[in-house]
C-alpha cells in the first residue's frame, strides 16, 4: 500500500521541491496549490484530511509576503495562524502527524549566536507573529506533530534572493545589498529531504521525536556576503555577476523589521533526527548549476 503525504504549496518553492524529490519507495506526496484547497477555510481543510487515510500532512504553505502583511494582518494571520489550527485538529482527529513550517522571525534577533529551539520568541512583525500563532495552534491541537523552523529559503524556483541577484546583475553592473543582517541561507531541496526523512519517522514510529526543530544549511553570512558569493559563483559558470555595494539596513527601509540575526542552531533536529545540514555555498552551488550550468 501507498503511503500517501498530504503536501500544501504545490507551487512554492519547498512545495515543488517535495514533489520532485525522490521519496522511498512506496511513498507518494500529494501536493495541493491554492486552487486545490482554500486554507482560509477551515471546513475545507478538515474535509481534506478526512478524505482519504493520509499518513501525514505537511503544512508547506505560507503567507509569506513579510511586507504586505503589515497592511494585511488579517489575511496573514488566516494562512499562518487559523490554517495550521485547522490542521493540527484534523490531524489530531485522524490521528495522523503534522509537519509544520515555521520561521526565524518568530525571534526578535537580538541575539549574538545561533538561535535554539528553546529561546525566548518575540517576533518584530504580523508575519512573525503569524507564524508563531501557527506553531501555537500546533502545538496545543492534540496532534503528534514537528514544527520545522528555517530561514533564507531559497531553489531555482519562485522568487527569492538568488534569483533576484542574477536578475538584477544582468540589468546592473553594481548592487546596494544589506550587511548588518546574518544568517543561513537554507536550500528548498535539502530542506525537503529532511522533511522526508522526519514524515517517515513520525509515521514509522509511534515514539518518533516530536515538537519543535530548526533547518537551515549550515554556515553564517550576512545578505551582502550571500550576494557575493552568488556573483562568484555565478561568474564561474558564465553567468551574470555584479559588484556589491554594502550598506546597513537603516540605509533600505521597508514596513516590515527584519530580524538582525537569523541564525538557526542545529543541535535539536541532529540530536532528534540525526540530520546534520550541509554548508550553504554547497547548496548554492547545486541550484546555480540548475539555473546557470555547471562550472567551465
Amino acid at each position: 500500500m501507498t503511503r500517501r503525504v498530504l503536501v500544501t504549496g504545490a507551487t512554492g518553492q519547498l512545495g515543488t521541491e517535495l514533489v520532485r524529490a525522490a521519496w522511498p519507495s512506496g511513498w507518494q506526496a500529494v501536493a495541493l496549490s491554492r486552487d486545490a484547497l482554500d486554507l482560509a477555510d477551515p471546513a475545507a481543510i478538515a474535509a481534506k484530511v478526512a478524505s482519504e487515510p493520509w499518513a501525514a500532512v505537511v503544512n508547506a504553505a505560507a503567507y509569506t509576503a513579510v511586507d504586505k502583511a503589515e497592511s494585511d494582518a488579517v489575511a496573514a494571520w488566516r494562512i499562518n495562524a487559523l490554517a495550521p489550527a485547522a490542521f493540527g485538529a484534523a490531524c489530531a482527529a485522524a490521528d495522523i502527524p503534522l509537519v509544520q513550517l515555521s520561521t526565524d522571525y518568530v525571534f526578535a534577533g537580538d541575539k549574538m549566536g545561533a538561535w535554539e529551539v528553546g529561546d525566548p520568541v518575540a517576533p518584530l512583525g504580523v508575519y512573525g507573529a503569524s507564524k508563531l500563532g501557527g506553531e501555537l495552534a500546533v502545538r496545543t491541537s492534540g496532534a503528534r506533530h514537528a514544527i520545522v523552523r528555517t530561514a533564507w529559503v531559497v531553489s531555482p524556483h519562485g522568487s527569492n534572493f538568488v534569483k533576484t541577484m542574477l536578475r538584477a546583475a544582468a540589468e546592473r553592473s553594481s548592487l546596494r545589498i544589506v550587511g548588518d543582517q546574518i544568517g543561513s541561507p537554507t536550500a528548498a531541496s535539502d530542506l525537503a529531504r529532511a522533511l522526508i526523512g522526519i514524515v517517515q519517522r513520525l509515521v514509522q514510529d509511534a515514539a518518533a521525536p516530536t515538537g519543535t526543530f530548526h533547518f537551515s544549511n549550515a554556515g553564517a553570512v550576512s545578505w551582502a556576503g550571500f550576494a557575493s558569493e552568488i556573483f562568484r559563483q555565478s561568474g564561474l559558470r558564465g553567468g551574470p555577476v555584479a559588484q556589491v555595494e554594502v550598506i546597513g539596513t537603516a540605509d533600505y527601509p521597508t514596513p516590515a523589521r527584519r530580524p538582525a540575526n537569523s541564525l538557526l542552531d542545529h543541535t535539536a533536529i541532529t540530536a532528534a533526527y540525526g540530520i546534520t545540514p550541509r554548508q550553504w555555498p554547497q547548496a548554492l552551488a547545486d541550484i546555480l548549476d540548475e539555473l546557470i550550468g555547471t562550472v567551465k
